[in-house]
């Protein structure tokens, strides 16, 4: 197959710059400041208003199979994943039964390669048996099975001693540890930010404590071990700043944040909008100008979804019980350009945060756009207005807050091992 791209602005963790693409038998054959002849391309795209960056991946998803389909499945999630733009995602392990073992992992990812979708799964294993927080997993197994990183997501390890080992033998095979960090007894049965709103809404709140003294308790325990620890969906301002402290001082740390937690506030969930309940929940105004700084310089490297489903019915219920949770895989794309939009960050720092910098915590080969490479890309119309609804949602569950309002920008094409799909 020959694919040409013309008159494209390409976008890489280096640099912005206006080029034409050649592709053939699957990798990036040419790279050129001329215009390529379209002869004999049986793909062509040329238009000057898309953005071509290396390939997406989002590195915290849940796909919900096995054990919760009527959620979302593999084969709905990773067309979200596609129609959002990615070629990749990784999917966390708190399904039924939990990714705890390599039976589980073999038929993750052998789902995902029997639905033809062009993104690539990589598992996730828990980090305790049955995510219980009392016996690791046969972390040697489960990594020989596929998994690429290891994560108990939904719930935090409360024994110390069991995280601590978590990162001793997550080290020995260069995996990362990736904590879910809040201080559960300090959360328990808390339903959104507690504050101002939670008085007012006669909700039982979560205090920014428990995510802070989370945090703060699992990067001591990495630093104890100098295991490799990735904090996902942070949320409050003292978490980005415990972040960058320990960063100052060399231990290897990562982190990531969620669309939610720069774009809402805790004002989201005012008439009791269940499809604004999340955990970690929406903090202040303050805190999601903290995360925005964090993205500005540098103290958190990824964005990445949390999408996490649920049935109508699981949000569609009094507050106390509803589900916790928002997708938001198609979203992704549009909320990351309004960082741009606004001047918080530049295209090639979407690039690193979206691409190369996910891959890397993962271990996983980064995209490239570069001659001789795989193609692997994701272009977008960074102008394209549309609507979140349910005709242009592509997974099962429609709980966002986010449905029916308008966005701009979307992925228009990804191609996925030298082959270009048209997304709309």
């Amino acid at each position: 197959m020959k694919i040409v791209i013309n008159n494209a602005t390409v976008v890489t963790s280096s640099g912005v710059f206006r080029k034409n693409i050649l592709i053939k038998d699957c990798v990036i054959s040419k790279i050129s400041d001329s215009p390529i002849s379209e002869r004999g391309a049986s793909f062509v795209i040329n238009d000057k208003d898309l953005l071509v960056f290396p390939g997406f991946l989002d590195m915290h998803t849940h796909l919900r199979e096995p054990g919760f389909e009527y959620k979302e499945d593999i084969e709905t999630g990773l067309r979200s994943a596609h129609y959002g733009g990615f070629i990749g995602v990784a999917v966390m392990a708190n399904t039924n039964p939990v990714n705890d073992c390599s039976t589980v992992t073999h038929f993750m990812i052998c789902r995902a390669k029997e639905t033809g979708i062009p993104v690539d799964l990589y598992p996730i294993g828990a980090i305790t048996k049955g995510l219980n927080g009392e016996t690791l997993v046969e972390m040697g197994e489960l990594r020989s099975a596929g998994v690429v990183a290891f994560s108990d997501d939904g719930k935090s390890v409360t024994n110390s001693e069991i995280l601590r080992r978590a990162f001793e033998y997550a080290e020995t095979f260069n995996m990362p540890v990736i904590c879910h960090s809040e201080e559960s007894y300090l959360s328990k049965d808390g339903q959104i930010n507690e504050g101002e709103i939670s008085l007012l809404l006669g909700l039982k709140g979560i205090p920014r404590e428990a995510e802070i003294l989370g945090i703060y308790r699992d990067l001591t325990i990495a630093k104890l071990t100098g295991g490799a620890i990735h904090i996902a969906h942070v949320s409050t301002k003292e978490g980005v700043e415990l972040i960058r402290k320990f960063k100052k001082e060399g231990l290897s740390v990562t982190c990531e944040t969620c669309p939610q937690y720069f774009t809402l506030t805790e004002k989201e969930v005012l008439g009791y909008n269940t499809f604004a309940k999340i955990n970690p929940p929406l903090r202040t105004e303050e805190d999601r100008l903290a995360v925005i700084e964090g993205l500005r310089d540098g103290t958190i490297d990824v964005i990445a979804s949390d999408h996490a489903p649920h049935h109508l019915d699981e949000k569609n219920c009094e507050f106390q019980n509803a589900s916790f949770g928002m997708i938001g895989l198609e979203t992704m794309v549009p909320l990351c350009l309004e960082l741009v939009r606004m001047g918080i960050l530049d295209f090639k720092d979407l690039a690193e945060k979206l691409s190369r910098r996910p891959h890397r915590i993962l271990n996983l080969n980064s995209p490239k756009i570069k001659e001789g490479e795989p193609a692997n890309l994701t272009i977008i119309d960074p102008h394209f207005e549309w609507e979140v609804n349910e005709k242009t949602i592509h997974s099962k569950s429609i709980n966002t807050p986010f449905l029916n309002k308008k966005l701009q920008g979307k992925a228009k094409y990804v191609i996925k091992g030298g082959e270009a799909f048209e997304l709309f």
